[in-house]
């Protein structure tokens, strides 16, 4: 039993830095670093880097410019769209990092995994945020950013604590994802298709 626990710990870990990191990696290396850092939680030989002073404090100057970008319509999906390239490789690293000393094999396929978890998260909080952008009050962004910084906080907080049930929830999200990003595609092809009308007819 405890050897099954440990598995299920090392996979929420691994899957909750990726899950994370498609959301808000800066929050997530906060978090993983300042709970490491106070001795809340024991974190792998591979992400001890994240307790080191300088690595927090860039992490949370680096929070904090995505707080405010991240409210501010338009100025939120090119923070996202810049971010592509950030995110997703910092993601399958992170996973990577998780699953501790391993040998390379189990590593590499953690990076494959987290990477891939972190693009499609990434790809449906970027695609939700240009949907979202088609509103002209920014009510709707700031819900949306706080809420997803709330989740990154506390998934990684169950994931931490529970993580047969984040395990669960992974799940369920996932599904979730594969029924959204399919309608995101398409409202998002709507909505360009719509300012290039207007920039045709000015």
């Amino acid at each position: 039993m405890e050897q099954l626990h440990e598995v299920a710990r090392t996979i929420a870990l691994t899957m909750g830095v990726a899950w994370a990191s498609g959301i808000n990696l800066y929050a997530a290396i906060l978090v993983l670093g300042l709970l490491g850092a106070t001795g809340n939680i024991t974190l792998p030989e591979n992400l001890m880097v994240l307790t080191e002073p300088v690595v927090i404090a860039a992490a949370g100057l680096m929070y904090a410019v995505e707080f405010v970008a991240d409210k501010v319509p338009g100025a939120d999906t090119g923070w996202d769209g810049l971010h592509t390239f950030i995110r997703i490789p910092a993601g399958a690293l992170l996973a990577a990092g998780a699953v501790g000393e391993v040998n390379p094999a189990l590593a590499l396929a953690a990076a494959i995994l987290g990477g891939s978890l972190t693009a499609a998260t990434h790809a449906t909080k970027a695609g939700s945020r240009v949907v979202i952008n088609t509103s002209p009050e920014p009510v709707s962004n700031w819900v949306a950013s706080l809420g997803e910084d709330i989740a990154v906080i506390g998934g990684l907080w169950v994931a931490l604590n529970y993580p047969l049930v984040f395990i669960g929830l992974l799940i369920l999200f996932i599904l979730f994802m594969i029924w959204l990003l399919p309608k995101l595609w398409v409202a998002i092809k709507k909505a360009f298709g719509f300012l290039g009308r207007i920039f045709r007819e000015a």
